[in-house]
């Protein structure tokens, strides 16, 4: 993943999220990628290098697992050694000068990267082993004999007799897999600034946006917008240093237009669970937690990252989101929450590094921060495994009894059961599963096992409201859609395959 927001799949948590695609507990790691362009981006000078507020003075001392860490251990269960590689070709020495890149403490001439066409060849090194026998370059006789697969441009394989073995399996996917692969390198566009465009205030009322092809139709000179990506310097640029031929134009429009939605996904998600809730953005200033935020929604992030939700709800009283997770990356957001309402018409993010119940306490409590309208979590991932689940459960308590109105987000049907079945193992009243209708557009390989089917983000939702009895007051009066439930699924029920809810 290029740009490394999303994406690719990891983890948010009380504890960490898990990797897009598995039920084992394998959250990723912000890709090499994505560390990669962050690097790069403040050496040479690609996009304008935001000024960093200070952190704050007190940290909590508690921490949750470490996502990154987890997903290079899965990475390693898929491929022996590929978690070295990554490390090596970022020019680290050890997991813990990843983690000093992702959280800011190193710049990218600690680690060699100094030019574009560095910045993509180390990029496509780390996807170099073979898809069948899963060797590395290191591991075969002659390092450069991984050829890739012409079709996809994604995998690769040691020789004929791998992907002979092979074909049956990824002829499935290889389709997709070449989408991935070109969004993948098309991603550094949101890094530059030129993905996503700008957008105008919506056109039809929020609840008449139905989903992606209603959101696209509202945007004017579409066509010329994205006219001007393509001929933008940037996309020059990577076409000129990714080692790879330049795709036709109508297949460029097309990834542009999935990373837009992969972009505005969290955000119109956020606006969706309003909606869900009748939480009305129009009648006073709102607050929205979002627990378990990594470095999938704060790398690289920017101020107005949100700001779509000002364009879903023209003169909305103000807005703040609070990035709330352990694993929150330095930058414009690492600012303190507000303890007063967010400014008229605007959205306001900022940030906590540390664990939901511990910023409940010091901050919610104390009156530091809001209490807030709507709590939203983006794959937080606790079906993954007891460790995980471990580190959410405070959270997850702390949801259900303050009766706060929570949205979670997950990959799969097969993950939305899993999910399911453990809140309703721990008493918590679902209001309502369904389809996300602006879930993202762009498909996700799971990074060590790319012949799977890709994975969307926010593919399900599930809204959740205090504990399961007594009835919630108020909760009749959601709003009636798609996947609203009239009675509470049972464990037994969600555990054998039945989702009435799901679109």
């Amino acid at each position: 993943m290029a740009g490394g927001r999303r994406r690719g799949g990891s983890g948010r948590r009380g504890a960490p999220r898990q990797h897009p695609g598995t039920l084992t507990p394998a959250p990723a790691p912000a890709s090499p990628s994505a560390t990669a362009t962050t690097m790069t981006q403040r050496n040479a000078g690609a996009a304008p290098k935001p000024g960093r507020t200070k952190k704050p003075a007190k940290e909590p001392a508690a921490r949750a697992p470490d996502v990154d860490s987890l997903g290079f251990q899965a990475m390693d269960r898929n491929v022996p050694g590929l978690s070295h590689v990554i490390l090596q070709k970022l020019n680290m020495k050890s997991y813990e000068d990843y983690k000093s890149a992702m959280d800011g403490r190193k710049s990218g001439s600690d680690f060699g990267i100094r030019t574009y066409f560095e910045m993509f060849q180390k990029m496509e090194d780390t996807f170099k082993f073979c898809a069948e026998c899963k060797k590395l370059p290191d591991a075969l006789p002659d390092p450069k004999s991984l050829r890739r697969c012409k079709r996809c441009q994604n995998v690769y394989y040691c020789g004929v007799a791998c992907q002979r073995a092979n074909w049956p399996l990824h002829k499935k996917f290889c389709k997709k897999l070449k989408l991935v692969a070109l969004d993948r390198l098309v991603e550094w566009l949101v890094f530059t600034g030129d993905i996503p465009f700008p957008t105008e205030t919506w056109t039809k009322p929020a609840w008449d946006v139905e989903g992606w092809e209603d959101w696209f139709s509202m945007q004017e000179q579409l066509e010329e917008k994205l006219g001007a990506i393509l001929a933008g310097r940037y996309m020059t640029l990577l076409w000129a240093n990714a080692g790879k031929p330049r795709p036709e134009d109508r297949e460029l429009r097309d990834s542009i237009r999935r990373l837009v939605t992969d972009f505005h996904s969290r955000p119109l998600t956020i606006g969706l669970g309003l909606r869900l809730f009748s939480i009305e953005p129009l009648a006073k200033a709102l607050t929205v937690h979002v627990v378990g935020a990594s470095h999938v929604e704060t790398l690289n992030a920017r101020l107005t990252d949100y700001d779509e939700l000002t364009r879903m709800f023209p003169g909305h009283r103000g807005m703040e989101v609070v990035m709330v997770g352990v694993d929150v990356v330095d930058g414009p957001i690492m600012r303190p929450p507000l303890a007063t309402p967010a400014p008229w018409g605007r959205v306001y993010l900022s940030s906590y590094k540390g664990l939901y119940h511990d910023f409940w306490e010091s901050h919610v409590e104390t009156k530091l921060a809001s209490r807030p309208d709507l709590v939203v979590g983006f794959h937080p991932g606790f079906h993954a495994c007891p460790d995980l689940l471990a580190g959410w459960l405070p959270t997850l308590l702390l949801l259900r009894d303050y009766r706060l109105p929570v949205l979670f987000t997950v990959y799969s049907e097969q993950e939305l059961k899993s999910s399911l079945q453990l809140l309703v193992e721990l008493e918590m009243h679902i209001m309502g599963y369904a389809t996300n209708p602006f879930a993202s557009l762009r498909p996700e390989q799971v990074y060590s096992s790319p012949n799977k089917a890709p994975v969307y983000c926010s593919s399900y939702y599930i809204a959740l409201l205090g504990p399961v009895a007594p009835a919630v007051p108020g909760a009749e009066d959601l709003e009636n859609g798609d996947g609203w439930l009239g009675e509470e699924p049972s464990a037994a029920g969600v555990a054998g395959g039945i989702t009435p809810g799901l679109a």
